[in-house]
């Protein structure tokens, strides 16, 4: 730009305006500024907006190193039976949740203890269930509990997944069972399953702390019970004379059929467990029965029945018509639950190779023996003080009716608690079909001056043989007479 073209534009910027008679240099330079001040205004608007937005969530952390671990529990939220729907299709089930629950509460309050227990960590920490319940465990968490998943730490191991010894940063003591073949499962709905099942609560329920869904891992944290399993101590070597008496052996029972009736009539949708065992059934101190291990639980809504074509559960204890057809409901919770009860009396396996031919099979060996009025034989040796005849032939009538072959004339769990009980109770006309042999027996339990009847009606299978039928009593222990029918 030449001299002379600048003493020109310096000639105008000079030149006074109509602006309060202000010069044109002034006018620009304020018209700039007052650019520069929005600009800057709406910057500071921004960025006050965005503090806003993140303000909950450093109140939220700040609350979280603050709060001490005292407990790592979650506000329960129970939904309302109505807030759950449950469709069942041939092959496959969905679990749909109601909206309604706010998890506003209950994430804010549960949040700052899970930030907390997991502080220190690189990772992010584990999440709050968004159903209002549980823990979401994340891997790195259980491993460290587990000390890396060790076999030292090997508490119990089985088809379905292993289960570790472990401990908490806060020092809970876990029970934390990896999953074998759940791993690969939906996500989705592996965690809806796992949540109705969460919220369950019964003295007699091991009770499901949270999971995690990790990959490909699937795991349950469940409450840790030091007294061992059902199955170490009626298989285990406790020597000659087993500390499961016969009382503390039907308290067990009682206390299992409670807790599967909780299962089973207490919830909607109620609960399958699919694999009723000894090695699931964990006891205190006190000997009190705790049914555990939901890893392969089923939701069913009410007169429903779910069918899959992959069979869960354990040998020897699974329903006949599970393993056949896949279709499962409660009452095949019912048939395992008497192969437990046949487990407890005799102190035998539900399958053992080992023993004779005849013998192999428990629920055909039992039957076979109550046919032949032989009772009191089938007691387990390492019982110090065996039960009356009474009291056995009660609880004998209880497991055969629950492996009934019939599935439909099952008892419900209800009714098996208001027999086992019952002390006087009369029970009449109860048809036991026995599968092996040709044998159906009619068990009838009559009150009658301390005198218990059994009558056996063995069918012959040959053409044109007639139907023999045989009356056995078994004799009073004050009188010794024998009564026919």
């Amino acid at each position: 730009m030449s001299v002379f073209d600048a003493a020109i534009v310096n000639t105008e910027l000079s030149k006074p305006t109509s602006i309060f008679g202000l010069r044109l240099w002034v006018v620009i330079g304020i018209l700039l500024g007052s650019l520069i001040v929005i600009a800057l205004f709406l910057l500071s608007l921004c960025l006050t907006s965005r503090r806003k937005n993140r303000k909950p969530r450093a109140d939220f952390a700040s609350a979280a190193v603050a709060t001490p671990p005292i407990s790592k529990e979650i506000k329960e939220i129970v939904p309302a039976p109505a807030e759950i729907q449950v469709d069942i299709g041939k092959m496959e089930h969905r679990v749909v949740f109601s909206d309604r629950v706010s998890s506003g509460e209950s994430r804010g309050t549960a949040g700052a203890s899970e930030t907390a227990s997991y502080s220190g960590s690189g990772n992010v920490g584990p999440e709050v269930s968004h159903l209002g319940w549980g823990r979401w465990y994340t891997l790195r968490e259980l491993e460290a509990a587990t000390n890396g998943l060790c076999e030292e730490n090997v508490i119990g191991e089985g088809g379905y997944g292993i289960v570790y010894r472990g401990v908490l940063t806060d020092g809970t003591k876990v029970a934390v069972k990896n999953l074998l073949n759940n791993r690969g499962q939906a996500e989705k709905e592996f965690k809806v399953e796992v949540e109705v099942i969460g919220r369950v609560r019964h003295k007699n329920l091991v009770r499901l702390l949270g999971y995690c869904v990790e990959g490909a891992y699937r795991m349950l944290v469940y409450d840790f019970v030091d007294n061992g399993n059902l199955e170490q101590w009626i298989h285990g070597d406790v020597g000659d004379v087993s500390p499961l008496t016969w009382d503390i052996r039907m308290n067990i029972i009682l206390g299992m059929a409670k807790g599967l009736a909780y299962l089973h009539e207490g919830l909607e949708p109620k609960v399958v467990h699919r694999d009723i065992k000894s090695g699931n059934i964990l006891l205190d101190r006190q000997w009190n029965a705790k049914v555990s291990d939901f890893g392969l639980a089923k939701l069913l809504g009410s007169d429903s029945s779910y069918v899959t074509t992959r069979v869960m559960g354990t040998f020897g204890y699974v329903a006949p018509e599970y393993a056949c057809t896949g279709m499962l409901n409660e009452k095949s919770d019912i048939y395992s639950f008497g192969i437990l009860i046949m487990e407890i009396i005799t102190g035998r396996n539900p399958v053992d190779y080992s023993r004779p031919q005849g013998e192999t099979n428990l629920v055909d060996w039992l039957k076979t023996m109550v046919g032949n009025r032989r009772s009191e034989e089938v007691v387990d040796p390492k019982i110090a003080e065996p039960p009356s005849s009474k009291a056995l032939k009660r609880v004998l009538l209880v497991a055969l009716r629950c492996v009934d072959p019939d599935a439909n004339k099952r008892p419900k769990m209800g009714h098996i608690i208001h027999m086992l009980e019952a002390e006087d109770s009369l029970y009449r006309d109860v048809s036991i079909f026995f599968s092996a042999f040709s044998l159906s027996l009619r068990v009838e339990i009559m009150s009658n001056g301390g005198t218990l009847f059994l009558q056996e009606r063995r069918t012959t299978r040959d053409h044109g043989s007639r139907d023999k039928q045989e009356t056995a009593a078994s004799e009073s222990g004050e009188s010794g007479s024998r009564h026919h029918q």
